[in-house]
């Protein structure tokens, strides 16, 4: 295993982003969606050094998709996989979705690089 990790985003996942952060600064303020902002890329960074420690997201492993990993920050899930010294993110979910739904439908749509 890699000492250090290289993380890459896919657009979609950008996308996801932008899209939860627009919705916490329309609902809590600017400042509610920084806040948050850094919380999840403070996570995200820890997966650097460590991502083998998330789990496999439930919702995809009861269908037999095993190649994605989940790493919470409440109420938010970062989805990536792992690619010999690169992570791809994939996805950052709002839990409180319906889960299982989104990440077939993600997976089913996106090519695996």
């Amino acid at each position: 295993m890699p000492e250090h990790y290289g993380i890459e985003w896919a657009p979609v996942a950008q996308g996801d982003l932008d899209e939860i952060l627009k919705y916490i600064a329309a609902r809590d303020g600017v400042t509610a969606a920084v806040a948050i902002y850094g919380k999840i890329m403070h996570r995200i960074e820890t997966l650097t050094a460590h991502p083998a420690r998330c789990r496999i997201p439930p919702e995809l492993e009861e269908v037999g998709v095993t190649e994605f990993r989940e790493l919470i920050e409440t109420p938010y899930s970062v989805f990536f996989h792992i690619r010999g010294a690169r992570l791809g993110i994939v996805g950052v979910l709002d839990r409180r979705r319906d889960l299982g739904e989104l990440l077939l439908q993600r997976v089913l749509r996106t090519p695996v690089a």
